[in-house]
């Protein structure tokens, strides 16, 4: 029987308190101080920093670490990475739920699918800068992990989520120590790299006189259809609308917890990699759901649209604001002492990497709106599609370009030319050679195939 006044029932309360108290810092901070005012860096990652340095104060004073006291059962950074974890999953699902009915042009699709395979491209080319720069690390460094580096795109790339399950992964079964704060880190300068790196493009922009005048007050307006799309159920009736909305999450993530359950019964070898796939798993149950809801309402057996894609989208920035800050709250610092200046080469060494890849394809692929799609990408691939969507806005506040619907659909061909790449980065570990000439020719194959109208020219 549990005590009501026992930390064993408060502990992980007080814990997402002290969580959503950084984010609250973070955004007042942002709001007062010039410099983050002026930024780009989300609030997040702001207020993931203020209780990364409020735990390492702490540990520096006491010896003891601050999220592994009592209050917080003994275990709230095992509690952070969990919720990192889940949160990436959930994100992803909200997102995927989202009901779209724009009809997509010929021209259009094949812009969205060049985005998807630049997308995967640009993971590649971080996957050859990192996992290059630490194979050649583990040749003067000691006892270095010499796969460390194949972390980078999905620290960059995807967020602090993957990176997390893919140091988590590594240490646990080849003896990577401080894998998971390595891949943490990676993201937490990840996000810094797309706020300086975009902030310092947009300036060149400015100079030049080429970004427009922001009309803030109008971003800022919503409208009723933002909020209540036609034929949908009524915001507030016998339930909640945003309750209906959070049961379709969780029911989604329940089917796809028992996709993972059977799978990694059937293929126990892989079951670290299929829960370290928990997202994608999730993505693919959402697809499931909307499919079997579809053909309820073509049937006639459900009138009304239950999803609302306003709510959604706040829900999955929910979930995204809450894995940045964990999962930078999560790091320990003390464990990457030895890999503090190999850390920082593999985040400036991605950065350029990123940027300038992106601006080749940008000025080949998508000439009309290349500084654009640019911005988008970079902040994407830096950060998240919401770092993406930040830094659009300063270049194309109304979205009048296909940048903005390039990032959200994207994500169906990124899917499928990335799924690769996850297995093989799960087979780095025990041939990091291989591995790399494997992920060469895949970048070259990709890249045949986004630059395939310019190499593959048709005699008229």
């Amino acid at each position: 029987m549990n005590n009501f006044w026992d930390y064993s029932v408060w502990g992980s309360i007080l814990l997402i308190a002290v969580l959503m108290g950084g984010l609250l810092a973070g955004n007042l901070l942002k709001k007062q101080v010039a410099f983050l005012r002026v930024s780009l860096i989300p609030t997040s990652v702001i207020g993931g920093t203020l209780l990364l340095i409020l735990g390492s104060v702490y540990k520096l004073i006491t010896g003891n670490l601050f999220f592994d006291t009592p209050i917080f059962n003994g275990n709230g950074y095992a509690f952070l990475e969990i919720l990192t974890y889940h949160c990436l999953a959930l994100g992803f699902i909200a997102s995927t739920l989202k009901v779209s009915e724009n009809k997509l042009t010929k021209k259009r699709s094949i812009e969205i699918f060049d985005t998807g395979v630049t997308t995967v491209s640009s993971y590649l080319i971080q996957a050859i800068f990192g996992l290059g720069i630490t194979l050649v690390a583990a040749k003067i460094i000691s006892g270095f992990f010499p796969a460390a580096g194949i972390i980078l795109p999905f620290g960059f790339g995807q967020g602090t989520g993957q990176a997390m399950n893919y140091g988590g992964m590594y240490e646990a079964q080849y003896g990577f120590v401080g894998g998971k704060n390595f891949g943490l880190t990676i993201a937490a300068l990840g996000f810094i790299s797309a706020a300086i790196g975009g902030v310092i493009y947009l300036n060149v922009l400015r100079k030049q006189n080429r970004l427009p005048v922001r009309d803030t007050s109008r971003l800022e307006r919503i409208i009723a259809e933002d909020i209540q799309a036609e034929n949908e159920i009524p915001m507030q009736d016998s339930i909640d609308k945003m309750t209906i909305q959070i049961a379709f999450i969780g029911v989604t993530y329940f089917v796809a917890y028992l996709m993972m359950y059977c799978l990694g019964n059937l293929l126990p070898g892989l079951k670290a990699i299929i829960y370290g796939f928990n997202f994608l798993l999730g993505v693919i149950a959402a697809v499931i759901l909307k499919g079997i809801m579809n053909i309820f309402r073509n049937k006639s057996l459900v009138q009304k649209r239950y999803t609302n894609n306003f709510l959604m989208t706040r829900a999955s920035n929910l979930f995204f604001d809450i894995m940045v800050t964990a999962g930078i709250a999560a790091i320990r610092l003390d464990m990457l002492e030895d890999y503090w200046g190999l850390i920082l080469i593999l985040a400036v060494v991605g950065a350029f990497a990123t940027f300038f890849y992106n601006r080749f394809v940008a000025r080949a692929i998508f000439p009309e709106y290349q500084e654009e799609q640019l911005l988008a990408m970079y902040g994407m691939l830096t950060g998240t599609a919401s770092t993406g969507v930040i830094l659009l806005r300063e270049i194309d506040p109304d979205f009048s370009t296909p940048a903005a619907d390039n990032l959200v659909y994207q994500t169906i061909p990124a899917i499928v030319f990335g799924f690769p790449m996850m297995i093989i980065a799960t087979m780095a570990p025990v041939a990091p050679v291989k591995v790399y000439i494997i992920i060469v020719a895949y970048f070259i194959v990709l890249n045949l195939i986004l630059f395939r109208r310019k190499i593959f020219k048709r005699n008229k």
